[in-house]
Order: C-alpha cells, then sequence, then structure tokens
C-alpha cells in the first residue's frame, strides 16, 4: 500500500517535497504521476530500485528531484521552482524492477498511491 502526502498551496516559484511511504518497497521501481484537471495522468519522474538511476520528463527536468531512501521505506519528489502548470493531483507508483514497460509508462505501474494535490497559484 502506497501513501503520498505533502501537497498543499504555493506561490509560483516556491519549493515543496511530495513523500510516499510503502509497506515493502526496496523491490520496486518507484515513479511520480500527476494528473491535472481534466488531463490524462502524465509521467513526472522515476527512480530505479536502489536509488542508482533516474528518470524525468522534460517539463520537470532541473526542477525536481526524485530520491528514494530504502531503509525508511519512503520516496521524496523534491519540487522547485514551482509552476503553475505544475498544479496537479500527482500520484506515486510502484513497479516491478522486471518489468518491461519503460519507467515513463504509467500501464506498467502496479500499485498506485491516492493521490496529494499541488496547487501553485499566486
Amino acid at each position: 500500500q502506497l501513501q503520498a502526502s505533502g501537497g498543499g498551496l504555493v506561490q509560483p516559484g516556491a519549493s515543496l517535497t511530495l513523500s510516499c511511504t510503502a509497506q515493502t518497497f526496496s523491490t520496486y521501481t518507484m515513479g511520480w504521476f500527476r494528473q491535472a484537471p481534466g488531463k490524462d495522468r502524465d509521467f513526472v519522474a522515476a527512480i530505479s530500485r536502489k536509488g542508482g538511476a533516474t528518470h524525468y520528463a522534460d517539463s520537470v527536468k532541473g526542477r525536481f528531484t526524485i530520491s528514494r531512501d530504502n531503509g525508511k521505506n519512503i520516496m521524496y519528489l523534491q519540487m522547485n521552482s514551482l509552476k503553475p502548470e505544475d498544479t496537479a493531483v500527482y500520484y506515486c507508483a510502484a513497479k516491478y524492477a522486471n518489468s518491461s514497460y519503460s519507467s515513463s509508462l504509467a500501464a506498467g505501474y502496479a500499485y498506485w498511491g491516492q493521490g496529494t494535490l499541488v496547487t501553485v497559484s499566486s
């Protein structure tokens, strides 16, 4: 079971850190996705099982950082320089490490958290 938290209302240019906890963690590739109102769920970032490899959507590259602490069963998404277009519900997800799906495809993720709302507005 995945639990995402840390969302909120912030002004443009601000920073926010999302967290995702899970009961079992270290065997999965983990990812963050987001869904804005009326839009599809989009890939944001992914991190390999041991944290050695990361992958970002072009829209967040250089602003967001994904990380994980397998000892604490927790994953983070540090979001800097937030923009209004970052407004969305953010979901964390877990993917079997041996899945043939690309880490950027939602279809490859077996488990999903409930989502946490991030609103960027002045």
